[in-house]
């Protein structure tokens, strides 16, 4: 597809859909969720377990085969738990799997693909078993990791970090700085006299900004017609 031939009133009906399955359904699986949740794709969204708290403004991305999974596990009668602050963004085929604790600072943005969890899930000598091979994780506010990035058990990532894609977590990453590689090390250190804007800038008069957003993709969609909507999804040409 090059470009969305969709109608804008049948963009308008859909994103009416996504809203009222995301209030339907995505919404009380989390024990606390704050206004202004955003998803795409919600049927790609799978939340499993209690103890998962989302902040205000949420930014929660799936695609088609590509799932978007937060998931909490109840070990040896400790249920894990995932606290997640404000303007999030998660994005498509992220996981975040609890056994104890995963917390996420606000503003912290996650690229596609990335893995977090707090547990190996399996003991070194008993495979049956998790046992003690499980440590809290800590991201703290305004973090960036890169697509595909590994995050593992008992690991904090100081504030305002970016970690590189295609990075393994195991150890501290700490504040102000960018780290890559496996395992993942600093290799740059961050100015910190510089200005740093964040995504609740983004926020700040959010109807205003939903309103600019609609009047963007009015004009993005203004020559789109049902009958040729239609033709592109039943015999699709080059053009489309």
């Amino acid at each position: 597809m090059r470009r969305d031939r969709r109608p804008y009133f049948i963009r308008r009906l859909l994103d009416a859909w996504v809203r009222f399955y995301t209030r339907r359904f995505i919404v009380p699986a989390f024990d606390e969720v704050g206004g202004g949740l955003s998803v795409t794709s919600p049927r790609d969204i799978e939340i499993f377990g209690g103890n998962i708290r989302v902040g205000s403004h949420a930014h929660i991305h799936a695609a088609r085969g590509n799932l978007t999974r937060l998931c909490t596990w109840t070990t040896d009668g400790r249920e894990g738990r995932i606290t997640i602050g404000d303007y999030v963004l998660i994005s498509p085929g992220t996981h975040i799997v609890a056994s104890e604790s995963i917390s996420i600072g606000s503003n912290t943005m996650f690229a596609s693909g990335c893995y977090v969890s707090d547990s190996d899930w399996h003991d070194t000598y008993d495979r049956t078993r998790e046992l003690e091979k499980h440590a809290p994780i800590v991201i703290g506010e305004n973090v960036w990791l890169g697509v595909r990035v590994i995050v593992g058990k008992g690991v904090t990532i100081g504030d305002n970090s970016i970690v590189g894609a295609g990075a393994v977590v195991t150890k501290d990453i700490p504040p102000n700085c960018i780290a890559a590689g496996n395992p993942a090390h600093v290799v740059r250190q961050l100015d910190p006299a510089r200005p740093m804007r964040m995504r609740a800038e983004l926020f700040l008069e959010p109807e205003k900004m939903a309103r600019e957003m609609d009047n963007l993709m009015r004009y993005i969609l203004r020559e789109n017609t049902v009958g040729g909507w239609l033709r592109s999804v039943f015999s699709p040409t080059t053009d489309d």
